[in-house]
């Protein structure tokens, strides 16, 4: 470390992410707010990651998505959308905490590993573009990008767009969240060809139902995909 950095650690030492506390190092969680962060570890559902009880070393399946037929291959998680889990993606979401990104990008990098194949090409569920004037960036892209940057595989983040603004789906039931995201998003026109062939590995903040990322699924298909992951920073879960 040089001496205006170590100068800048005097006047302005690391702080919590979340609650500003100080910590070890930039970017990162204090003690208690890493405590409180329900992380995706140990055994963990094949198809998006939420945690499961039990020690299976073979690919298992939660209740939902035993029950649901998913129109992707595999998927993970980084986190539980609930406590600290819930805060970071809000922060990232509607507080323009860009500065976590760096942090958050390796947590849900740390968990890819199992879905990477080489020929891996990273796409963002993408932003409808009126959506995307308000809230000045998608943050399933940045996410995207720092995910790519960091396990080496190339980012698409306009492959897929969404060609409709889908109301909030706050409420909604899952068949009602199915409908109203269907064909909402399609390949680009001309960027979408990327996605040919390749294996598609899909990036979202956060999973409820798998609606959303079952259209972006759709789309990439529509795009000639060979096959499709998903990889999300949180997934939201009944209690068990």
């Amino acid at each position: 470390m040089g001496m205006l950095q170590r100068a800048v650690r005097i006047i302005m030492p690391p702080q919590c992410g979340l609650c500003g506390s100080f910590t070890e190092g930039d970017g990162g969680l204090c003690a208690t707010c890493w405590r409180e962060a329900e992380f995706a570890s140990g055994t963990v559902c094949e198809c998006c990651g939420t945690v499961l009880p039990g020690t299976d070393d073979g690919p298992v399946l939660c209740d939902e998505c035993l029950r649901v037929t998913r129109n992707w291959k595999n998927g993970r998680t980084a986190m539980r959308y609930a406590g600290a889990g819930r805060k970071l993606v809000l922060a990232l979401k509607h507080g323009d905490r860009l500065d976590l990104v760096p942090v958050l990008g390796r947590m849900m990098a740390q968990v890819a590993r199992p879905l990477l194949q080489t020929d891996t090409v990273i796409v963002p569920v993408p932003l409808h573009w009126t959506r995307l004037l308000r809230r000045r960036y998608n943050q399933s892209a940045v996410l995207a990008q720092e995910v790519g940057h960091l396990v080496g595989r190339p980012v698409s983040v306009d492959g897929l767009i969404r060609i409709r603004r889908t109301p909030p789906t706050e409420g909604m039931s899952r068949e009602d969240r199915l409908l109203n995201q269907l064909d909402s998003i399609q390949p680009h026109p001309r960027r979408g060809g990327r996605l040919r062939g390749r294996h598609v590995l899909i990036i979202d903040d956060v999973m409820t139902t798998g609606a959303t990322l079952s259209a972006a699924t759709d789309g990439a298909f529509r795009a000639g995909a060979r096959e499709v992951s998903v990889l999300t920073l949180a997934r939201a879960a009944k209690d068990a």
